[in-house]
């Protein structure tokens, strides 16, 4: 398969580029999607545009009270961030399982978010961390939350010449926690059958303030268990609440039959690892070690 081959000079000039050819040009990061996908020809793009240089893109920290990611912010870099650990432990435990390590030294945050692949690793644990998604364009920015990035399978809102720059985490409750669980037929280098996320805020009374829960690889795109979510805010995380919200959850899940699972195996697991999930999360928001 051939291709031209473009280095933009700066962001301007690459979503110039991007719009100027369209469908004809894709951008490449780390390219562990893409070149595949031209490899296997499954896609066949006239242009491909190398991002990897961009600044603009780059880089991770403190964003006013919140936490900004750059979309070029390898995989590896999550996993092994000590700041990503301790303050955003399921974006850790999600990176952690994302394929092998050396994919996860060049893959990127913003790749395996724009594929908009249903079991995108990282999507479950941003979408339960409430991120958005900074966009650049041809004819400026625009921020969009990440609930409402995915339209469907490998489909998103980004439109012709734009690029994912960045993603923006608010800032984080005194008394909160997230986990990410992942079920797999084997323990790395597998796409997820099931992937959950969760994220707990508690108040003075030790009531839950705030819950998010991430879905992956259950419906044509990643999604958030809202209804599960409206359960337990304002109420104590008890045992029979949280498998009573898990139970929700199984609910909202679009799953399918394929050769990896069936659509009724894939919603038991739902139930049983949102559970799990948001167990971890109240634990690590109560300060409970381990």
């Amino acid at each position: 398969m051939r291709f031209d081959y473009y280095q933009p000079k700066d962001l301007q000039d690459a979503v110039t580029f991007l719009e100027r050819e369209g469908a004809g040009a894709q951008a490449l990061a780390g390219g562990t999607d893409l070149m595949p996908r031209i490899k296997d020809r499954l896609t066949s793009p006239k242009f491909v545009v190398n991002v990897k240089a961009l600044e603009q893109l780059q880089g991770m920290g403190a964003d006013g009270g919140g936490f900004r990611i750059g979309a070029l912010t390898t995989i590896r870099t999550l996993e092994t961030s000590p700041l990503v650990r301790r303050r955003f432990p399921a974006l850790a435990q999600a990176a952690g399982v994302l394929g092998s390590v050396q994919i996860r030294n060049i893959a990127t945050v913003g790749g395996n978010l724009c594929h908009g692949v249903p079991s995108a690793e990282t999507a479950a644990p941003l979408l339960a961390l409430d991120a958005r998604a900074n966009i650049a364009g041809p004819h400026g920015n625009r921020s969009v939350p990440l609930d409402q990035f995915f339209l469907g399978p490998r489909r998103t809102v980004l439109q012709p010449g734009e690029l994912l720059k960045e993603l923006v985490l608010p800032p984080l409750p005194e008394r909160s926690g997230s986990a990410y669980i992942k079920l797999g037929h084997r323990q790395a280098m597998d796409l997820a059958i099931v992937g959950v996320a969760a994220f707990v805020a508690l108040d003075s009374q030790g009531r839950c303030s705030e819950c998010r829960i991430g879905l992956g690889a259950v419906a044509p795109t990643p999604a958030r268990a809202k209804q599960a979510e409206k359960l337990l805010k304002g109420e104590k995380l008890t045992e029979a609440a949280i498998s009573q919200a898990a139970e929700i959850g199984m609910g909202e899940c679009q799953p399918i039959d394929d050769l990896r699972a069936s659509r009724v195996y894939r919603c038991e697991m739902v139930k049983v690892l949102t559970a799990r999930a948001l167990n971890q999360a109240l634990a690590m928001a109560q300060g409970e070690k381990g």
